[in-house]
């Protein structure tokens, strides 16, 4: 896979996209060569009809599949198990019952599902086992891939105005996120990823794959597959480099709204003891969202990215941050650490 030509003319086309998700499919636009036109030589291709896919794995990760399998193992089950606890603790103790924890609870599941996308399968390439993924199975990585990746994109604008109500009207915080508030944020964030994906899942497999089936890299996403394509793909990659643009941008405008009205309140505080609670508050979120938009800009730093850096992006996003998360919420926040502690106690009584 190499990075085309036009890649840097294009790049102002598309925003950040870790990930999952959405952030998955921003960094392959740099990746994957432009789409060829293949409408004149479609009488020159074999029709027969692809039902499976071959995935390649890591390029160039050949000598180093034992690696390879500790560490994506490693990291897998230290997602399931920080996010799970993060999970149990918040849904265990009343004292957690509120929405910045009601939205904790959702990235701890998008966390997990995000990280189940990919890493199962790619586990069971590098144990020896078969590289090929049904048709059915790399359409639900592609649209799991995106439901996810945008439902957290979009969780974190909910979750940064969710900060923005607690910072700039503190007296009026409950009220206005009242319980009828949060499951309407929270659902909408859900339901208009499931309709973006639906989409461009969509527009993907009505396309005709009767040539090579071989997948050029370790998991489906919509471009190395739809580069396979032995039909014309205008459509797909117009719509595509728009929703995968559009969103993320949008999302990240409207964050950065929310912390500028942030800083602009805080300006106006005196107390330090307000300015620990603000920062307490706020810092994990900022984190989270950093690493959710770092890595791309990362990518807009160079003028021709790298088939490594891409591939090094696209595992930080899918691998890492889904268990860097946990962590994050748990270092600075008391509250969880004894929710913890609780659930270690009734679990482990005294003797």
């Amino acid at each position: 896979m190499a990075v085309n030509n036009g890649g840097s003319g294009r790049k102002g086309d598309r925003c950040s996209y870790v990930t999952i998700g959405l952030f998955v499919s921003v960094t392959h636009w740099h990746y994957f060569s432009p789409l060829p036109r293949n409408e004149s030589h479609m009488g020159l291709v074999n029709h027969t009809l692809v039902t499976h896919f071959i995935l390649l794995g890591i390029p160039n990760a050949d000598g180093l599949r034992t690696i390879l399998f500790i560490t994506f193992l490693a990291f897998y089950l230290c997602t399931l198990l920080g996010n799970l606890l993060i999970f149990s603790a918040i849904l265990t103790d009343p004292r957690l019952h509120t929405p910045m924890y009601f939205f904790l609870c959702n990235l701890a599941m998008l966390d997990i599902g995000i990280s189940s996308i990919s890493i199962p399968k790619y586990l069971t390439i590098l144990w020896g086992q078969s590289r090929v993924i049904s048709l059915g199975g790399c359409m639900s990585q592609i649209f799991f891939g995106h439901f996810l990746g945008s439902t957290e994109c979009l969780l974190y604008t909910v979750m940064a105005y969710d900060r923005y109500v607690a910072i700039c009207h503190p007296l009026r915080y409950l009220p206005i996120m009242n319980r009828r508030l949060c499951a309407l944020l929270a659902a909408s964030t859900w339901i208009t990823s499931s309709f973006h994906a639906t989409i461009l899942t969509s527009l993907t497999f009505t396309l005709p794959y009767c040539g090579s089936n071989v997948v050029d890299y370790f998991f489906c996403d919509i471009f190395p597959v739809v580069k396979l394509a032995c039909a014309d793909t205008y459509i797909i990659e117009t719509v595509t480099l728009t929703n995968i643009g559009l969103v993320p941008i949008t999302c990240f405008l409207l964050i950065l709204a929310s912390y500028i009205r942030i800083i602009y309140s805080v300006l106006n505080m005196n107390l330090a003891e307000r300015w620990r609670k603000v920062a307490s508050t706020c810092t994990s979120h900022l984190v989270v969202v950093t690493l959710f938009f770092g890595p791309c800009a990362l990518v807009y730093t160079q003028p021709q990215p790298t088939k490594v850096l891409m591939t090094a992006v696209q595992i930080f996003g899918n691998v890492v941050t889904p268990m860097l998360n946990p962590a994050i919420y748990t270092l600075r926040n008391k509250e969880v650490k004894a929710a913890l502690k609780k659930m270690r106690g009734g679990q482990m009584p005294a003797r």
